[in-house]
């Protein structure tokens, strides 16, 4: 085993690695004409949606008192027993990190920069907030789902968006200050088999690809051919690994091979930016690593 990739990843990146990483890429992102963002958790915690600390006890003090619930990544997995116990926490955690937010600054500065450039987003993020930036439907692909949708629980009846169901909801929960929602006839059941429903969250083979996930699928995949013939950035923003095959490790292979020659030429890299773990393989001649606060870097290097 080749400890060497392993000491590399573990290093902090010093200060003069991370203003000289800084310069290349505000020279980079000033050139592009063409980008292909990559996003996960890491952007939405630093435009401060952040699922743990003291966002979380701010917004669901009573669910923490009855369930003992220590942030909402690990909520979402809580085993309710009723369905008016499930529904009561998860109306309020779609209306909290979704229905009932605006965009945050740093996705209005970010669409600022690519509103004037030929962009494609793939996102693993549920918060809807590309879209509430004001990114194109039509050139965003997220992946994982969203909060602002339900589907069936088998998987077998489609998808359905539960904004007016959920504000319902908030409304006999008191915006969460209960965590049992009274009139039971407010929990959702499907359309087509009465039975329960699921938020439309990927975390298990029942997750629905509906046509429209198809349609954005293929608009990403062409957008992505077009990597090897025209230069382009590919930006990737707060991507870890819990779900390193969807953006992680693909923009590493489109780098390689054969975008790598163009990328020599055309000073259009591979720019990851992450708090931590921003870790790009130096045989990857056009990566650069960004690591830190993506709040404070992304006016640096957008310029």
């Amino acid at each position: 085993m080749d400890m060497g990739i392993f000491r590399y990843r573990s290093q902090r990146q010093s200060p003069e690695e991370r203003e000289r990483a800084i310069e290349e890429a505000r020279e980079a992102l000033a050139q592009a004409d063409r980008v292909l963002i990559g996003a996960g958790a890491g952007l939405s915690t630093a435009a401060g949606i952040n699922y743990g600390g003291q966002r979380f006890k701010d917004n669901f003090e009573p669910f923490i008192k009855r369930y003992g619930m220590t942030d909402m990544y690990s909520a979402g997995f809580y085993p309710f027993t009723t369905e008016e116990d499930r529904w009561a926490y998860w109306a309020h955690h779609a209306t909290v990190n979704n229905l009932g937010m605006e965009a945050t600054p740093l996705y209005r500065e970010l669409y600022d920069w690519a509103c004037g450039r030929d962009y494609f987003v793939i996102t693993t993020n549920a918060d809807g907030q590309f879209e509430k930036a004001g990114f194109a439907p039509e050139r965003i692909f997220a992946t994982q789902g969203d909060y602002a949708h339900i589907q069936c629980a088998t998987g077998a009846h489609g998808v359905r968006e539960d904004a007016a169901e959920f504000a319902r909801i908030e409304a006999d929960t008191e915006g969460g200050r209960r965590t049992r929602i009274i009139d039971a006839t407010l929990v959702p059941r499907c359309e087509v088999c009465g039975g329960p429903m699921a938020m439309h969250l990927r975390c298990d083979d029942t997750f629905v690809q509906t046509d429209e996930w198809y349609a954005a699928e293929k608009r990403y995949r062409e957008f992505v051919e077009g990597v090897a013939e025209k230069p382009t950035v590919l930006l990737e923003l707060g991507v870890g690994w819990n779900t390193p095959g969807i953006v992680r490790f693909p923009f590493e292979v489109w780098i390689r091979m054969p975008f790598e020659r163009l990328s020599r030429a055309t000073k259009s890299p591979l720019i990851r930016m992450n708090y931590d773990d921003a870790f790009v393989d130096p045989s990857i001649a056009a990566g650069i690593s960004l690591e830190g606060d993506i709040a404070k870097l992304m006016p640096q290097v957008l310029g």
